[in-house]
C-alpha cells in the first residue's frame, strides 16, 4: 500500500520536529547552566521588616507601608542571592507578621521568631530591609545601622554603605542603631534603610518595581564582598 503524504502536511510536521528539537536542547542547555552554578557554601538570612499590623512608616504622598515595599525588595534579593550560588532564608515572605493567630504581645511574638529562624539557620550574615522617615522632607538616601560595639559589624556596614552610596546615589556613613534584629544573635547583622519614604521624589522611587530592583542588586552586591573579602 502506498502512503500519500501532502507536501504542505509534511512541512508541517518538519516544522514541528525543528521546534521540539530546539525546546530540547535550549532545556538541556539550561540545566547544564543550573549544574555549573556552584553554591558558595554561605547561608543569608533576608529579614523583610515589619509585616501584619505593623506597617512600619507610610509614604507621605502615596500612604504607600513600608512593609510591603520590604518584602518586594527583600524577595528581589533572594532572587540575586539565589542565582549567584547563595542560601537563602526569609524572616517573612508575604505580609504577614509572624505572630500567627496570637492577638497579645504580637511585636514580641514576632521579634522572638525573627530570632528563632536565625539561629536555626546559623547564617554567614543577616540583613535587615526597612524604609525610614524623617520630619523633613528634605531629607534623603540608604542608611546602614550595626550592632554598637561589633566590629564586624562596623565593617561590614561601611562595605555595603559604600556599595550603596555608589549605586543609588547616596554620601552617607553607617551608624550604630539599637535595634533588636542587630542584637538578638551572635551573627553578623545589619540593618539596610533603602530611602526615605517622608522624602516625595525618593518615595516615587521606591514604590517602583525597577528602582526595587536597583536597590536590592546594590544590597546583593554589598553582601557578596562582605562575604568575600579577604580575611
Amino acid at each position: 500500500m502506498t502512503i500519500v503524504v501532502k507536501k504542505r502536511t509534511l512541512l508541517t510536521v518538519v516544522a514541528a520536529i525543528a521546534v521540539a528539537v530546539v525546546i530540547a536542547v535550549s532545556a538541556s542547555v539550561g540545566a547544564t547552566a543550573a549544574s555549573k552554578r556552584r553554591s558558595t557554601g554561605r547561608t543569608v538570612v533576608v529579614d523583610a521588616g515589619h509585616g501584619g499590623r505593623d506597617g512600619g512608616v507610610s509614604g507621605k504622598t502615596t500612604g504607600v507601608k513600608e512593609s510591603d515595599i520590604n518584602l518586594a525588595i527583600a524577595k528581589s534579593l533572594r532572587h540575586f542571592l539565589e542565582r549567584n550560588g547563595y542560601t537563602v532564608i526569609m524572616t517573612r515572605q508575604n505580609s504577614d507578621g509572624l505572630y500567627g493567630m496570637n492577638t497579645q504581645n504580637r511585636k514580641l511574638k514576632d521579634m522572638e521568631a525573627r530570632r528563632k529562624i536565625i539561629e536555626d539557620a546559623k547564617p554567614d550574615i543577616v540583613v535587615s530591609i526597612h524604609q525610614n522617615a524623617f520630619p523633613s522632607p528634605t531629607v534623603k538616601g540608604p542608611q546602614v545601622f550595626y550592632a554598637p560595639n561589633s566590629e564586624q559589624g562596623k565593617t561590614a556596614a561601611q562595605t555595603m554603605q559604600n556599595v550603596l552610596n555608589a549605586s543609588l546615589g547616596a554620601a552617607r556613613t553607617p551608624k550604630t542603631g539599637d535595634f533588636f534584629i542587630l542584637q538578638c544573635s551572635s551573627y553578623p547583622s545589619l540593618l539596610v534603610e533603602c530611602g526615605f519614604l517622608s522624602n516625595p521624589e525618593e518615595e516615587r522611587l521606591l514604590i517602583t518595581a525597577a528602582y526595587q530592583e536597583k536597590a536590592a542588586y546594590a544590597i546583593y552586591s554589598g553582601i557578596h564582598n562582605i562575604l568575600t573579602a579577604p580575611v
